[in-house]
């Protein structure tokens, strides 16, 4: 008598038949999985230099296994505390200006009763995105000069001495903050315009036969509909908080600055590709992974507590 098939070679023959019939969408899948593979997974091996004193020219093979000592270099040096605390609080501000600009502009551009100007303040807004972040820092620097520069200009217009903006450790964090308000906020607002769209008509139409005025729609439909996005993109966010677009940090800051604006990122930059110290940059780097993976789990567990919505 012919045995039953397990359960477990039913569900692979299940699932290789879906694959071919299926296989137009795994195709558009295949560039995706093929980048990540290159670029995301196969790097992973690297994480290995963290534990050796590296030397570039012997490569791992050729170099000093030192164990969890560039970890405690890191965790015992002097710079530690500076980073994790501009870290933090550039982060802060990002999560504090950045997060909810963009529910509000999204809750904004779909109530406008004018298309036009709706499709245009989305437009507009989104554009930023999409110009090179050198080239949005090079914006920042000219309008910011104290000689050229249009703020300065305005500020001398006025009365008032001009300021060295990016050499005063104290502007730094608002400069970053407001930039990158100015070029994602168009683009992050996207995520919340779609799950707006998404909101049944029918809710409003009967809200407004109830006599629900405008902003009790958005206080009592748009918000709870749009919830479990808005905490799905928080905890993303949190697990954020210590890899900020490090790209714009070094392209904005310099030594005068580093006591407010040098990072976590900024500072593993330098200590592989300025100081030769590719262990210890390694190590500093796995760290700032470490961070992030604790925080996300951490605002995943409490946003489930309290909203009942989670990311997983």
């Amino acid at each position: 008598m012919e045995k039953p098939k397990s359960g477990i070679g039913e569900r692979f023959a299940f699932g290789v038949k879906s694959i071919f019939k299926n296989y137009q969408l795994y195709l558009l899948l295949l560039p995706g999985f093929i980048w990540y593979l290159a670029f995301a997974y196969k790097p992973m091996a690297g994480l290995q230099i963290a534990f050796y004193e590296y030397n570039i020219f012997r490569g791992i093979d050729g170099s000093k296994f030192v164990g969890l000592k560039n970890f405690t270099d890191f965790l015992m040096g002097k710079d530690i505390g500076r980073v994790f605390v501009n870290t933090l609080m550039i982060s802060f501000w990002q999560i504090v200006v950045c997060f909810p600009v963009p529910i509000l502009l999204a809750i904004a551009v779909t109530e406008m009763k004018n298309k036009f100007v709706s499709k245009m303040t989305q437009t507009i807004t989104l554009l930023p995105h999409f110009i090179s972040v050198v080239v949005v820092c090079g914006i920042v620097v000219n309008f910011l000069s104290p000689s050229t520069g249009i703020v300065n200009m305005i500020i001398a217009k006025l009365g008032f001495e001009p300021i060295y903006f990016m050499v005063h450790p104290q502007y730094f964090r608002g400069i970053y903050t407001t930039m990158t308000l100015w070029q994602n906020a168009g683009f992050n607002a996207l995520v919340y315009i779609a799950a707006i769209m998404g909101i049944d008509p029918q809710l409003y139409e009967a809200a407004t036969v109830d006599g629900a005025g405008r902003w009790k729609k958005i206080q009592h439909i748009t918000i709870p509909a749009i919830l479990p996005t808005i905490v799905t993109m928080f905890v993303l966010n949190i697990g954020k908080m210590v890899k900020v677009g490090y790209e714009a940090i070094l392209l904005l800051y310099q030594p005068s600055t580093f006591s407010t604006a040098d990072v976590i990122a900024t500072y593993s930059y330098r200590l592989g590709f300025e100081n030769g110290n590719y262990g210890l940059a390694t190590a500093v780097g796995l760290f700032e992974a470490l961070i992030a993976l604790v925080l996300v789990t951490l605002s995943n567990r409490i946003s489930r507590k309290i909203t009942d919505n989670a990311l997983w």
